[in-house]
């Protein structure tokens, strides 16, 4: 097997995706932070008030508590109107994504999820809230500069910069979530992810390997669900440290039971249970981590809504088309199907299956091309697309382009009875129907 292109898995990768798909973990690392910065604000602006203190500045004292206590004002506005701002801005932002989920997929709603601008967004504006909170208990009711331990000039300086940066993420957030709105950028941004998996994955041509004979199996044991990633790396490790080599059984994407085996064992006994823990991830819905085929379900899912007589939008689905036949055009060429990992010596211990190119086009063109009766738009496009594919494509794999492109000349010529509309159908159009 040729390793050209292969990329060693990263241990933390599988977590650092996982941790993505929360909304919860940057909010609370948010409070975190801005906890231990008014911990560090607090103790300067202590420290300021001691060395004004020490050389008996009290005038200069003076006007610092002054401008404090005009602050304070400032201060107890923005905490109290922080939370229903937050409720607002979130409200609206909620109704936004789910008209964009029944108007494309509800697989949009994971863009949100994942979308770092809208927990940034998020984390700036509880932090905001909460630094103001904490600001307003360092606040004393001692206007003697003589008697007077902390004021808080710094925190409260702190506090304008956080609600000065809140203003500006709600400017861009709402240009984000407008653009979650409109078919070409959600297009975008799932062909976008879906070109990062391919970089992220191992490629090379998965050749026989001769892994020797089964001698155990890994059974599931944990909840049903979506097989989401599989952490490759603590696998190969514990494959190697067993000296053993190990095949995953479904592939990503496939709906797991418990009792469903998982990884077969080759060449030894099965690796300690502790070995395997935390390395199968299964969850309520496919992820983009390590599943290639995800993206042009998307896309395929949002074209075959747009054909739907209930929503007849036909460029949606050219839109769509464009994307499929790009991201198709990358890997044609590309090396697909069995990935074999290795360990540092070089010897095989993982064992994965991924799809074949004929699944992908298969996944890219099949429920589509049953829609396109009625729609010449959309026929001109994929014809147009598979003679693209068919031009780029080497001759081992032509066949399913060859296939499908047939099937659609046979659903148009069965479905459109006037030969001049067949003749117009079928006429390959890069724009449909420009």
């Amino acid at each position: 097997m040729s390793d050209r292109g292969y990329r060693r898995p990263r241990p933390l990768s599988p977590l650092r995706e996982h941790l993505r798909d929360t909304f919860w973990f940057a909010p609370t690392m948010g409070f975190v932070c801005v906890f231990v910065l008014w911990l560090v604000a607090s103790e300067a602006d202590e420290e300021i008030v001691g060395l004004l203190q020490r050389e008996e500045a009290y005038d200069e004292l003076g006007s610092l508590i002054s401008f404090a206590q005009d602050a304070k004002t400032i201060v107890t506005t923005i905490s109290s109107a922080m939370m229903t701002f937050i409720g607002v801005v979130f409200s609206i932002s909620l109704v936004a994504v789910q008209m964009a989920s029944g108007q494309l997929t509800p697989r949009v709603v994971r863009i949100f999820v994942r979308s770092r601008i809208s927990k940034l967004t998020l984390t700036v504006f509880l932090a905001t809230f909460l630094f103001s909170l904490l600001v307003l208990t360092s606040y004393e009711s001692e206007a003697d500069p003589r008697l007077v331990v902390s004021v808080p000039l710094l925190q409260s300086m702190l506090t304008l910069v956080l609600v000065g940066l809140s203003l500006l993420l709600f400017v861009v957030y709402v240009s984000a979530t407008l653009r979650l709105m409109q078919v070409g950028p959600v297009v975008d941004r799932i062909a976008r992810d879906s070109f990062r998996v391919l970089g992220r994955m191992p490629r090379g041509p998965g050749g026989p390997e001769g892994l020797g004979p089964e001698t155990g199996r890994v059974v599931h044991e944990g909840r049903a669900g979506v097989l989401r990633d599989v952490n490759t790396a603590r696998l190969v490790r514990a494959a190697r440290r067993q000296g053993v080599a190990l095949r995953l059984i479904p592939r990503i994407g496939d709906f797991v039971v418990p009792g469903t085996p998982v990884l077969a064992v080759h060449g030894g006994a099965v690796p300690p249970r502790h070995q395997l823990r935390y390395t199968v991830s299964v969850g309520v819905e496919r992820t983009l981590h390590q599943d290639l085929a995800f993206g042009l379900r998307q896309l395929s899912d949002i074209a075959l809504r747009a054909l739907s007589t209930s929503v007849n939008d036909p460029t949606t689905a050219v839109q769509c088309l464009d994307r499929i036949v790009q991201f198709l055009a990358t890997l044609v060429r590309l090396p697909l199907g069995t990935v074999h990992h290795r360990d540092r010596s070089g010897e095989v211990r993982l064992v994965q299956e991924g799809p074949t190119w004929d699944d992908l086009v298969d996944l890219a063109f099949e429920e589509i091309r049953w829609c396109v009766a009625g729609s010449p738009q959309v026929s001109r496009r994929l014809l147009a697309g598979l003679d693209d594919l068919l031009l780029l494509a080497p001759e081992e794999r032509k066949q399913p382009l060859v296939r499908h492109r047939e099937l659609l000349v046979q659903t148009v010529e069965r479905t459109v009875p006037v030969a001049a509309d067949r003749e117009f159908a079928l006429l390959p159009d890069r724009q449909g129907i420009g």
